[in-house]
């Protein structure tokens, strides 16, 4: 609660603005795709990480135990450790793809939202003209509104 009002700590004579409420916002609420995406990072480093350790004890229980102790339940353990590592890393690529996509999907948003914006305010733009000058942008005005639904 503290970072919240820390966060609106704005004048204390107006009301906020929509752009300070939203700058506000942005600081407190990140983006949920961002925020999924440095999830996503986090448990591909850990996952990586882990993969890297059980390559590490495959590696010492394959060298270190002698051929004449590797039998039965040994044997299997050492098998099982590589399939885990092989199992691990694929997981890993598969996050690295996720993270991709994330990051595309991330890209794309921002730049329909600055679309978006720049549209929204030259139809702020038209509708602020004089009723004789907005005649004549009648068609762009028409245009913008429907690009804006579109959206």
């Amino acid at each position: 609660m503290i970072l919240l009002s820390s966060a609106f700590a704005f004048s204390h004579s107006r009301v906020p603005t929509m752009p300070q409420f939203q700058q506000a916002a942005t600081v407190i609420f990140p983006n949920p795709l961002e925020h999924a995406l440095d999830q996503n990072e986090a448990i591909q480093e850990s996952v990586e990480q882990s993969a890297a350790e059980l390559c590490v004890v495959s590696a010492v229980l394959s060298r270190e135990i002698p051929d004449d102790v590797k039998t039965g339940e040994v044997v299997q353990a050492i098998q099982r450790t590589e399939e885990l590592e092989d199992r691990i890393q694929t997981l890993a690529d598969d996050l690295a793809k996720v993270n991709q996509t994330l990051k595309s999907e991330i890209s794309a948003r921002a730049n329909l939202e600055r679309q978006l914006a720049a549209a929204q305010a030259e139809l702020s733009r038209v509708r602020a003209q004089p009723q004789s000058q907005s005649a004549a942008h009648l068609p762009a005005q028409s245009f913008l509104s429907s690009e804006l639904a579109s959206l």
